[in-house]
């Protein structure tokens, strides 16, 4: 049954299955195990993380495609549940409208960028994609009428998952069972559902394909395969998990803006994940992801309590000021890309098979 849910894609590693089985309960019980607002904030973030940098690795690992407009998807979906719910008010219809609007404008733009630009070369095709993802960048920021310009959308949500909404008076284990709570969870559930169908897809006849154009895009077109009809379809369905990954984060911070969720530091932080969980395993972008939304969140409030145990040596103390996080964090990727050539994913299946 779990080789069938898993679609035969097994970890085939002791140790990854045990991560992997680690990464799913901690975040299925992340509300109680971590109480507070900013853990289960880094929850939420991680869920919608898995979602977006699996997608990215459909086309990067999986296709061999090097492209900079995933996060104008993600963008679209966010901003397609913003503005639905700031102009219809807060309901189901709003979301519904909104997620379905966004998806329709992703398949149509991910379509065109396929037909028109994947003839092109590797460089060619990044480049292109990242004028795209700049304009797109661009036009949010400039329409303010619809998308608030700089200053984004701040919405409301059906009142079911909204914060104020308490469905029981007495606290479970200590937590509040209100509407934020049952908010994660639906966020929780889609994101396993979403990378089941990511494995499914990518363990298909479909996506052994793609894997043959990623190895030798000319002996795929010399056996019969129509390689930019594939590689098209790659980029429709990675731009649509990306989309719904964005209606994901829009779902959870009831607010969205040009900085939230098309930034380019986006792009580079996933670009970075992919690399450190592994590309081309669907299962890298949940151990990639774990590790480095965690850095990201709690690396300050580690060098702080460093800082202060150090504070009779004043060099050391400079060296692990608060500060200098981003330092740390690429020292921190480094160390991972020198160590895990191949990723976490890739490293931990090749020692198994030796």
């Amino acid at each position: 049954m779990l080789k069938r849910l898993l679609s035969n894609d097994m970890p085939r590693s002791r140790v990854l299955a045990v991560l992997l089985l680690a990464v799913l309960l901690g975040l299925a019980f992340a509300p109680f195990a971590f109480p507070g607002v900013k853990a289960l904030s880094v929850a939420a973030k991680i869920l919608v993380f898995v979602v977006l940098v699996a997608s990215f690795d459909l086309l990067l690992g999986y296709t061999g495609i090097v492209s900079f407009a995933h996060t104008m998807f993600f963008g679209i979906g966010a901003y397609g549940i913003a503005i639905a719910a700031s102009r219809m008010g807060p309901s189901w219809g709003a979301v519904a409208v909104g997620l379905g609007g966004a998806l329709a404008l992703s398949l149509v733009l991910a379509l065109a960028i396929g037909l028109f630009s994947l003839r092109v070369r590797a460089i060619f095709f990044a480049m292109i994609t990242l004028a795209v993802a700049a304009a797109f960048q661009t036009l949010a920021s400039q329409l303010s009428e619809f998308t608030g310009g700089e200053d984004g959308l701040t919405f409301k949500l059906p009142e079911l998952i909204s914060p104020s909404f308490e469905f029981a008076e007495e606290p479970f284990f200590g937590v509040s069972l209100d509407g934020r709570l049952l908010c994660y969870y639906l966020l929780f559930v889609v994101a396993v559902v979403l990378v089941l169908a990511l494995l499914r897809i990518v363990n298909s006849p479909f996506g052994r394909v793609l894997q043959a154009i990623r190895e030798n895009e000319f002996r795929a077109e010399a056996i019969g395969y129509r390689v930019v009809v594939y590689r098209t379809t790659a980029a429709v369905l990675s731009a649509l998990f990306a989309t719904l990954a964005g209606a994901m984060l829009a779902i959870w911070l009831r607010y969205n803006g040009p900085e939230t969720s098309l930034s380019f530091e986006i792009m580079v932080d996933v670009l970075l994940i992919v690399v450190i969980g592994g590309m081309g395993t669907i299962y890298g972008a949940a151990i990639g992801a774990v590790l480095f939304v965690i850095a990201q969140s709690y690396l300050q409030d580690l060098l702080r309590l460093g800082s202060e145990a150090a504070s009779g040596l004043p060099w050391l103390a400079a060296l692990l000021s608060p500060d200098r996080w981003l330092l740390w964090l690429g020292v921190l990727f480094v160390l991972s890309v020198y160590y895990f050539p191949t990723g976490i994913v890739g490293k931990l299946r090749t020692r198994a098979a030796r």
